[in-house]
């Protein structure tokens, strides 16, 4: 009794299971705010007037994120490491043996809030399979400078060459007036670029450009000018909880429609000839990403259709156009999934001499997705009946 009921159940499981392969709509994917890490590291060019490669520095930074909409979010980061400075010093009866150039760096920690903006989900809508995506960052935070001892010591060699030279060059452009010693904390404003690159729906590696910029005294030097310093980061994003569910919308069901039935009396009853229905005939032709060629493997499905519609001269067929939402824009897909559409169209009607009346023909971009899996969408679906 007991294997009887077991074997009841899993039939009916099974039962089940082949409804649901059968049911034919679309998969919608629906965002999920969430927070997220990231970890970075690179280097920093500090703004001013030595060599670009005196002016490099280490950098890192860290940030934790949420994600408010598909669009807005706000992350709060920590930059921090090392700036430099430089200064030059010339007489105009110095030989350059006798020219002096000061070189110092100090460290600092430079925690910011700023809003992000996905502007890939603004220009071609949300897709959470998409390879790139790219945010703007603006914000704003506090830049707390300190260990400035080397500044000290340049400005001390300062001195000592003033006081030996009465000719040296040493306008307020140059001057070291605004030193500072100890911990200094100043406001600073942050914006930039940041490309996010999907390995998975947890894992992401990200390449940020930002510029920072705060008072004149950064840098210990008086130039009449906001000081500035520019990060160029490298780093891993990861994502805490889903990022987005995916919805099936059904296709809706057919109408049914009833027809009143006539009953004639008839004097002779002829025989009975029983008409089978004919039932509709589906082929789904599959094309490579970016492509609207119809492959070998794939023009046996369009002789089918002809076929059938040859063999029922009262049937038609209607030809729909798709491409998937992982590649692409709306534009692009919008015209991928047209020609997709129209080459199968043109075939049935020049190859196989279908009339055109007898097609109908649509395409849906990428806007609509048939298929669960991203890669089927590169199709049309022909519907012969």
């Amino acid at each position: 009794m007991k294997k009887t009921i077991m074997s009841l159940l899993l039939f009916l499981g099974v039962l089940s299971a082949s409804a649901q392969a059968e049911q034919k709509g679309t998969t919608e994917y629906v965002f999920q705010p969430h927070w997220y890490i990231t970890l970075q590291g690179g280097g920093q060019y500090t703004l001013g007037e030595g060599k670009f490669g005196d002016l490099l520095s280490p950098t890192a930074q860290i940030g934790v994120g949420y994600n408010f909409t598909k669009v807005v979010g706000l992350r709060l980061a920590v930059n921090a490491w090392q700036s430099k400075g430089v200064i030059k010093l010339d007489d105009t009866d110095m030989t350059p043996a006798q020219s002096y150039e000061g070189k110092w760096k100090w460290n600092y920690v430079a925690p910011s809030l700023e809003f992000t903006f996905n502007l890939s989900n603004i220009v071609c809508n949300y897709n959470p399979n998409r390879l790139l995506n790219v945010y703007a960052l603006i914000g704003g935070g506090a830049n707390i400078g300190f260990k400035n001892d080397e500044a000290q010591t340049v400005e001390n060699q300062i001195i000592a060459y003033q006081n030996s030279n009465s000719n040296l060059v040493y306008d307020g452009k140059q001057n070291m007036r605004y030193l500072w010693d100890g911990t200094k904390v100043r406001p600073f404003g942050k914006a930039g670029l940041l490309f996010d690159f999907r390995v998975s729906d947890k894992v992401s590696i990200n390449i940020e450009g930002n510029a920072n910029t705060l008072s004149d005294k950064y840098n210990s030097k008086k130039a009449g000018n906001w000081d500035w310093y520019f990060n160029a980061l490298a780093g891993v994003k990861i994502n805490l909880g889903k990022t987005y569910t995916t919805k099936f919308i059904p296709d809706p069901e057919p109408e049914i429609r009833y027809v009143e039935k006539v009953v004639e009396k008839v004097v002779e009853v002829p025989a009975k000839v029983e008409v089978k229905p004919i039932e509709k005939m589906r082929r789904d032709i599959f094309f490579t990403i970016n492509s609207f060629k119809v492959r070998e493997t794939e023009a046996e499905k369009i002789k089918d259709i002809a076929d059938y519609l040859n063999a029922n001269p009262r049937a038609k067929v209607e030809v729909t156009g798709y491409a998937d939402a992982g590649t692409g824009n709306n534009r692009i897909n919008d015209r991928l999934a047209k020609q997709r559409a129209d080459v199968v169209v043109k075939t049935l009607m020049n190859d196989y001499n279908i009339s055109a009346n007898r097609i109908f023909f649509d395409s849906k971009g990428s806007r609509v997705q048939p298929f669960a899996e991203n890669d089927l969408n590169r199709v049309t679906i022909c519907i012969a009946e």
